[in-house]
This record gives structure tokens, C-alpha cells and sequence, in this order.
């Protein structure tokens, strides 16, 4: 949900009836915003971009809902371009938010409360008013009725009110949690009218209600959805809006099989690819539209945290309480192999968190670090003090045999026994489970992988299910071992309760898939999440990442620090950089110049 200030008078001047400070066009989450309150759009849009044409995307999978706020269904893609929020971030801070439905907010020094002012030209696509009191009705309804995630996501709002009309007020519960005034303005806003005659509870393939810039205006489950963009949109011309939703029509064509969505791809059947798989970059683009020039291959560089993908351990499993036996599988994935066989050097091995960002773990901590992990030294492996993380390096062989020997040495130290080929626990069960993915490329990636396992006399086995079988197994936390990613932002905050607290762990839909429980982690989200100011915050951070790299809760992957782009030559974008984003709804069709 995240990307995921000013002093105000006193809440309690509102009852008295007296006037209250005009409120600010924007809130950031440290310092101040980049952009004044009269500007006139972002510095990394085309503010004269062209309106028209259609962009053709695609996905992988499959849909039967447009309902993407309840557990139940699988959401089409898109359905974001709905739904107004009160404020919206920019591609170009770490976060920041400015007013869109919301055209003023107020709140003290202290952020226990903030208001939301509504702008009164606010509509929902019927053109009835957004008022406060959808605000009000929309977050009782995500709270009580959708995804689990979002009861615990708001915990800390002690109450949501309209104060009248047009302004709503969130207070929040004791404590420090400075972004909940922001995060609440990411909130997508329902209409009343709409919802309050409809089960919320049940998926529907009914063309919701929202009040963005595009509605739905065709679809086929499962295989194509079509927004359209509305010229009746409400906000096209405020300035965080100029120069974005430039596309008449945007469609998702839904594939089963990433081979043949990239195939129909170079066929012409859609527009525009974000590439994810190092192999097609690096030999998949060949063909006669890549011949003739008309298809543009084309990276974007970023800043943005690559977060954790990673082989993911399900700590609810007795087998994986030991951090040894962790620690020592880790030895088997040969990424060094994986990288020049596989993905043509294309990658960097992640061993942070927050890779890619100021906020990772580097050398050892310093004395603002030490101030934060000692008082949870005993809570806490000893190397998070003494020793720099990095994955196990190997010579590329494909058969690391001596990462495999570190790793047996680990193994026999911590009294597992090898017997007929097959590892045992030190109280005699087989060492035994499941890798559990959805997709062909994985196979290629975990079936070495296991293989190397067998050479420890741990019997892996990579099962592939279907996607929506996938989604709902890991929504039950019915896996052994998954490939997750934990994606993060540059301003982590709330969103780490859900990653790693132990709160999180036994939740239905949480997105704590480790099962992680532990009290020192919890100690150091909370501090993440009360960070005052910029500096505290990647401090903090630093040393919850510390924390999480020797817990040895995964086996890292790999990342990259740009965005690849595949797009036919009819599409232009403005050719400015957007740090903390890739903005494609700033893109636009050359045939509306």
C-alpha cells in the first residue's frame, strides 16, 4: 500500500467553535515537501503530454473479481485506476504526500490526529459528491469486512469521524507511530450510496463505482480487462495530475504462460513489457519487429530499495527452529553458478533487506547502531555485534564442494546425523520438505538447488502448482519453503509490523509468511515505525536489518538496480528521471502528438 507537518492548533478548538490553521497542500514523512504548495506538476512529467491513444498491457494468471480489497477472489489488474486516495506520492521524494481528494491537511507536532479537508469539486464517476463521510464508511468497512491486512495495517486509528462535509479527522492511540497520518491518506475512498446496497464480502464482476481518472468499460474474465479514461474525471487538472493518465484506453491481456505472453508480445498483441527474466533479456528479443526497429529495448535506472527475494523459510515448521540447520542450507544455493548459466551475469547477490538504499546494514555498527542493539544483546545472535553478513560465496561450479563441506561441518557440530544418504536431526527426523513455486523459471533455478541439497542428504522437493492454487496455499501458510519477495520502500514504517512482527505471524492473509516471532525483532520495528526524523530512521532501520540477516530466515536471491523495458515505438515517455518509481502512467501514445 505504501510507497506505504506542520503544527496546527489544538484538536479541541474545533468543539469551542473556533477557527482552526488553513492546513498544509502536503505532508512529508521527514523534512519538508519538495514541492510548494503552488506548484504546477511533478519536475518528472511531460506537462503537455498528449491525451489519447490506448496502451496494451499484460499479466500473468487470471482474474474473477473486481473487488481487490476482500481475500476472497483473484482481483483483475488495474483496478487501482478507480479509485481516488485523499493525498498521492511523488516518483521523487522517499515519501511524501500531497492532497488529491484532500485539498488541506492539518495536524500538530506531535501527529496524534490529523484532518483531511476535501476538496467540495470532489465526484465520484455518477457525479455524486465525495464527502467525509465516505472516508468514515470506507475505512469501517476495509477494518470489519476486507482483507485481514487492513484491520491490523490501521490498528493504531482510535477513531475516524466527520467533522462535517467536507473534513475528516483520523486520531490515532498513544505512542509513536509518525506515518500513520500519512498512510491513512493512501487510503482508496468508496462511495457510500454504491457499497451500501451491494455485499462488499462477495467478488462481483460488476464495474464497481470509484472516482478516478478511468472506469471499467469491457472485460472477460480471465482473459481481458478495458478502462477507459474518463474526460469527465474530476481532478484531471490539478497539478499532481498534470501530465499522468494520458491513455484513452488501457487493457490488461491476461496470459497463462510467460513464453507465449513474450511471443505475443513481438506479435504486436500489446504495447509495452517490464522484464523480469534476465534469459529473454539477454536472448528473447529477437524477431523481425526487433529487426526492423520497432520495438525499443530500453532500462531505467532507479533508487529504489530492491527489498528481499529470497528462498523463505516457513518457521512454523518444527524442522526450520533451528537456526544451524538454516544457516547451513544456505551453502547449497550456488548463486555464483545460478547468475552466469542462468541470467547472463545480469544480477547482484542481495544480502540486505533493503538492498539497494542507504538504509542497508554495511561494515559493522556504529556507536548510534550499539545504542539501539545492546540493550536486545541478549535477545540477539552475538555476530550481529562482531561480524559483517554476506551470503556464502562459491567458485560457480554448479557443485560448490566446499561451501557443501562448511556446510556438513555445521551440521555434524550441531549433532545432525547422515544415514544411507539421508540427513537426521539431532532427535532423529529426516531432514525432508517442500520448495513450493508457480512458474517454469523457477524450476530452473530450484531443481540445482535441490540437487546440491541431496548432496547434504536433504531430500527437497520443488513442487509446482498452478497460480491460484500457489496464492491460496500461501495465504493458508501451507509451504515449506517458498520464493518471496519482500519489497520495500525508502521510507519503511508500519508496513514492517506485517513483515516481521509477531503480532503478524499467525494471521490469516499476513504478509509475515516467515511465521517469525521474536521479541528483539519486535523491539526494533517498533523503534523503525517511532523513528522522529530521517537520521533516527536509518539507523534504526540498519539495525533491524542486521537483526533479520542473521537470523538466517532466508536464502538470499539476487537483484538488479534498474528497471528493464521492452515497448513498441509508437509509445513516448518523458525522459526524465523519477528515482523512487517508474511512473508509466506519465507515458503517452505518439499518435495523440
Amino acid at each position: 500500500m505504501k510507497r506505504v507537518l506542520l503544527p496546527a492548533l489544538l484538536a479541541g478548538l474545533f468543539s469551542h467553535g473556533l477557527s482552526a490553521a488553513p492546513g498544509e497542500h502536503a505532508i512529508a514523512m521527514h523534512g519538508e515537501p519538495k514541492y510548494p504548495a503552488d506548484f504546477a506538476h511533478f519536475d518528472y512529467v511531460n506537462p503537455d503530454a498528449p491525451k489519447g491513444g490506448r496502451l496494451r498491457r499484460h499479466t500473468i494468471g487470471t482474474y474473477d473479481s473486481f473487488n481487490p480489497f476482500i481475500s476472497r477472489g483473484s482481483p483483475a489488474a488495474g483496478l487501482g485506476m478507480l479509485y481516488d486516495t485523499l493525498t498521492t506520492s511523488s516518483s521523487d521524494e522517499p515519501f511524501t504526500q500531497y492532497g488529491l481528494l484532500a485539498e488541506r491537511i492539518e495536524m500538530p507536532e506531535d501527529r496524534s490526529w490529523v484532518i483531511y479537508h476535501l476538496r467540495e469539486e470532489a465526484r465520484f464517476a455518477d457525479g455524486k459528491p465525495v464527502t467525509a463521510e465516505d472516508v468514515v464508511y470506507t475505512f469501517t468497512l476495509l477494518t470489519e469486512k476486507g482483507q485481514p491486512f487492513y484491520s491490523f495495517y490501521y490498528g493504531d486509528v482510535e477513531k475516524v469521524e466527520a467533522l462535517d462535509k467536507h473534513r475528516v479527522r483520523f486520531s490515532f492511540s498513544g505512542g509513536d507511530n509518525r506515518e500513520l497520518a500519512l498512510i491513512v491518506g493512501q487510503m482508496q475512498v468508496l462511495p457510500k450510496h454504491y457499497w451500501e446496497e451491494r455485499n462488499f464480502e462477495r467478488g462481483t464482476l460488476e464495474p464497481p463505482l470509484g472516482s478516478g481518472p478511468y472506469r471499467i468499460v469491457s472485460h472477460d474474465p480471465g482473459k481481458r480487462v478495458v478502462y477507459e479514461r474518463r474526460t469527465d474525471y474530476w481532478g484531471k487538472d490539478l497539478p499532481v495530475n498534470r501530465g499522468r493518465h494520458n491513455f484513452d484506453r488501457i487493457s490488461y491481456e491476461y496470459f497463462l504462460d510467460d513464453t507465449v505472453a513474450l511471443e505475443a508480445f513481438k506479435g504486436g498483441r500489446y504495447d509495452l513489457r517490464l522484464e523480469n527474466v534476465a534469459a529473454n533479456w539477454a536472448n528473447g528479443y529477437q524477431g523481425p519487429a526487433l529487426s526492423r526497429g520497432d520495438i525499443i529495448m530500453d532500462t531505467f535506472d532507479h533508487d529504489l530499495p530492491s527489498g528481499m527475494q529470497a528462498f523463505t523459510y516457513n518457521l512454523r515448521r518444527p524442522l526450520f527452529q533451528d537456526r544451524t540447520l538454516r544457516k547451513a542450507l544456505a551453502y547449497a544455493f550456488d548463486f555464483e553458478w545460478t547468475n552466469q548459466n542462468l541470467f547472463h551475469n545480469q544480477y547482484r547477490r542481495t544480502r540486505s533487506y533493503f538492498e539497494n538504499s542507504e538504509l542497508a546494514a554495511e561494515g559493522l555498527p556504529g556507536k548510534d547502531e550499539l545504542a539501539i542493539l545492546e540493550p536486545l544483546r541478549d535477545k540477539l545472535p552475538e555476530e550481529v555485534f562482531t561480524s559483517v553478513y554476506n551470503p556464502p560465496k562459491s567458485d560457480g561450479s554448479g557443485r560448490p564442494r566446499d561451501n557443501l563441506l562448511r556446510a556438513q561441518t555445521l551440521l555434524r557440530e550441531a549433532g545432525y546425523t547422515l544415514r544411507n544418504g539421508q540427513l537426521h536431526t539431532p532427535d532423529g527426523q529426516p531432514v525432508r520438505f517442500e520448495i513450493l513455486i508457480d512458474s517454469a523459471t523457477w524450476e530452473r533455478v530450484s531443481l540445482p538447488f535441490a540437487n546440491n541439497l541431496r548432496g547434504l542428504g536433504v531430500r527437497a522437493e520443488v513442487r509446482r502448482v498452478d497460480h491460484t492454487q500457489y496464492i491460496e496455499r500461501l495465504r493458508r501458510f501451507d509451504f515449506d519453503m517458498v520464493v518471496n519477495v519482500f519489497p520495500q520502500s525508502n521510507s519503511p514504517g508500519n508496513e514492517q509490523r506485517d513483515f516481521w512482527h509477531s503480532s503478524a505471524a499467525d494471521r490469516p492473509d499476513s504478509r509475515n509468511l516467515l511465521g517469525l516471532q521474536d521479541p528483539a525483532i519486535d523491539a526494533l520495528v517498533d523503534l523503525v515505525i517511532s523513528a522522529a526524523d530521517r537520521d533516527a530512521l536509518v539507523t534504526r532501520v540498519r539495525a533491524l536489518d542486521r537483526a533479520l540477516q542473521w537470523g538466517h530466515y532466508v536464502i538470499p536471491n539476487w537483484y538488479t538496480d534498474h528497471f528493464r523495458i521492452a515497448y513498441w515505438k509508437h509509445l513516448a515517455h518523458p525522459g526524465k528521471p523519477a528515482p523512487h518509481g517508474l511512473p508509466l502512467d506519465t507515458w503517452w501514445h505518439k499518435d495523440a502528438e
